[in-house]
């Protein structure tokens, strides 16, 4: 594309040019990828190039699609519902409760000491805690509070919503409290003064100004517990079926055109949610 006469090309295009490149590459053309072979057909040897509605058919009428995004939406919204109500907490507790900044930084190193491991030995820690002979069920005996062992414990949606917690929690905890930190604390002291209770300084200062790390935070968790498969399936014992599972069950059985229209399927469901997140805040501006 040629520029007038008399002008020249701004130097930030050309600065920008990378990242288009890279996004292209990286994001783009997978994407793209994906939804071309959605359309394709299939048999039991290979991949047929051609444009079919029927893998979108299949995906949309069937009742186990329905179930999985049922089941995965119930995970994402109780995942993301605790993980708010205690990432709030806890960064609410180190932004106004720990004056001492090297305290502060302390607490919230050790916040981080799980992510030092993997996702996998992290949920497998689980498994000797909760199982029919695990620790919890063996103290419980033992101090006489039950009479027999809990069977719900492991392998039940309590221990997949118990590990989605575990492992993302961390994700909701770092951007409220990197947007309590900002809040100026001359605004809960004129709270406080103009009569204000604690619970109503909280929710009429607190949690408005808080609105960009909640944002952020809930972004993290629902996309990453919206595409997980692992850990729906090694908690549940495989009695539980998400989305991603679905898509792992049809790649390993070489489905890949169904796989690739439940990931697209997936992909349009996600992005609704975060429209209807980032309708709350303008997170460019507000950064």
């Amino acid at each position: 594309m040629s520029t007038p006469p008399g002008q020249t090309i701004n130097p930030s295009y050309w600065q920008a040019s990378p990242l288009f490149l890279i996004m292209l590459a990286f994001l783009v053309f997978p994407v793209g990828v994906i939804v071309t072979v959605s359309f394709w057909d299939y048999d039991s040897y290979e991949l047929i190039p051609d444009f079919i509605w029927d893998n979108y058919q299949y995906l949309l009428t069937s009742k186990v699609t329905w179930q999985a995004y049922a089941k995965t939406l119930f995970y994402a919204v109780t995942t993301w519902a605790t993980c708010l109500v205690t990432g709030f907490l806890i960064a609410y507790y180190l932004a106004f409760h720990i004056r001492n900044k090297a305290i502060q930084n302390l607490l919230f190193l050790l916040c981080t000491v799980p992510f030092f491991t993997s996702n996998i030995i992290r949920m497998i820690s689980w498994i000797p805690l909760l199982g029919r002979n695990g620790l919890v069920n063996q103290g419980l005996l033992g101090i006489g509070i039950i009479d027999t062992p809990i069977e719900g414990l492991l392998y039940s949606d309590f221990s997949v919503i118990l590990a989605f917690v575990h492992l993302n929690v961390l994700f909701m905890i770092i951007p409220i409290f990197n947007s309590m930190s900002r809040i100026d604390r001359r605004l809960l002291e004129a709270s406080y003064d103009n009569g204000a209770s604690s619970l109503t300084t909280l929710f009429q200062v607190v949690v408005p100004l808080s609105k960009t790390g909640i944002v952020i935070g809930s972004v993290f968790v629902l996309t990453l517990v919206m595409g997980d498969f692992i850990t729906v399936k090694m908690m549940s014992g495989g009695l539980s079926a998400s989305v991603g599972v679905l898509i792992h069950n049809e790649i390993g059985l070489l489905q890949y055109p169904a796989a690739a229209a439940n990931a697209v399927v997936l992909l349009i469901t996600v992005l609704m949610m975060l429209a209807l997140l980032f309708r709350m805040v303008d997170i460019k501006k507000e950064l």
